[in-house]
């Protein structure tokens, strides 16, 4: 009698779902080439994942390459250097989270509060241009302003100062890639804010008003909370991705005067990988550095939630 009653269960369920499937099938269909796009490109590929753990030779293939286990990952660790690029890439990626995302908010609310529809949309153009400029592009523009007889020294040089060497100094070279990053991301980063501004509702404003609240009372009150958990969210993804100091920005930038600062994981991978032909390190580099994305994601959703967020799940 039970067994009947379980099978009975399982049959409703399973009629309950094939209508659902049926009544949202559109739905279903419009999600095809997404499921399709990660199945190929993000989920597909990871069964080379296990060149990681070999010592990968192109003739012999991924079935025919010997197994090492861990070799990799002990290489990785025991580079003189790694811990350089490490911190290089933390640093780099700490000042992207900090200095870059508090202009994305700033831009989209001095663009909420803009009441003149054609200005509001000409700066948001303007602001938002950038971000299809190729980093190739913004190193030349940089190089026109910053170089030896760029632009800024040619200033200097008038009022007669010695040039700075901006794109070959140490001390320099960081605010350089945060600066041109904000310069070129800023606008994009702000259409995901005016989108989240504009879920918020009208009447809440009205009831702030006649209550007396003025420009900026309106804003921390009811603004800034209202976009509040798409920054946290936003906030999540960046710490996930906390490894990735932005490859190609620091490829295109990099010179070796400023090696000892501006050289990251992905640099180096990049010459692990492709210059010298050592797939299994490059594998293994990227690997550890996915696991370590995990476990901040899981943390930080985490902490989130436990400040009051909604986190990601």
């Amino acid at each position: 009698m039970a067994e009947q009653v379980l099978m009975q269960q399982a049959v409703s369920k399973r009629k309950s779902l094939l209508g659902s499937i049926y009544r949202h099938k559109w739905l279903y269909f419009m999600m095809i080439p997404g499921i399709l796009y990660f199945g190929i490109y993000h989920y597909g590929p990871m069964g080379g994942l296990m060149i990681a753990f070999q010592d990968y030779n192109l003739l012999k293939g991924v079935f025919g390459s010997p197994w090492v286990g861990f070799q990799n990952f002990a290489f990785i660790f025991n580079t003189p250097d790694f811990y350089r690029l490490l911190s290089n890439t933390l640093i780099i990626s700490v000042y992207r989270i900090v200095f870059g995302m508090l202009p994305d908010v700033l831009l989209a609310i001095l663009l909420n509060e803009i009441r003149s529809v054609w200005f509001k949309k000409t700066v948001q153009t303007i602001t938002y241009g950038p971000y299809f400029l190729s980093w190739v592009v913004i190193y030349g523009i940089a190089f026109a302003f910053l170089s030896n007889e760029g632009l800024l020294n040619f200033g200097l040089k008038s009022m007669g100062a010695n040039p700075v060497e901006f794109l070959t100094a140490d001390e320099y070279f960081r605010s350089i890639l945060v600066v041109t990053d904000i310069w070129k991301n800023t606008g994009y980063g702000a259409i995901i804010y005016l989108a989240s501004l504009a879920t918020i509702n009208p009447q809440l404003y009205e009831a702030a008003v006649v209550d007396g609240a003025g420009r900026w009372r309106q804003i921390w009150h009811i603004t800034l909370p209202g976009i509040r958990d798409v920054f946290v969210l936003l906030l999540i993804l960046r710490i996930g991705h906390i490894l990735d100091a932005g490859f190609d920005q620091v490829y295109i930038f990099l010179n070796a005067r400023v090696y000892e600062v501006g050289d990251i994981i992905d640099t180096w991978v990049f010459r692990m990988g492709i210059e010298e032909l050592n797939f299994s390190v490059a594998a293994a580099t990227g690997f550890f550095k996915s696991i370590i994305g995990l476990m901040l994601v899981i943390l930080a959703n985490q902490i989130a939630k436990k400040l009051g967020g909604s986190g990601i799940w």
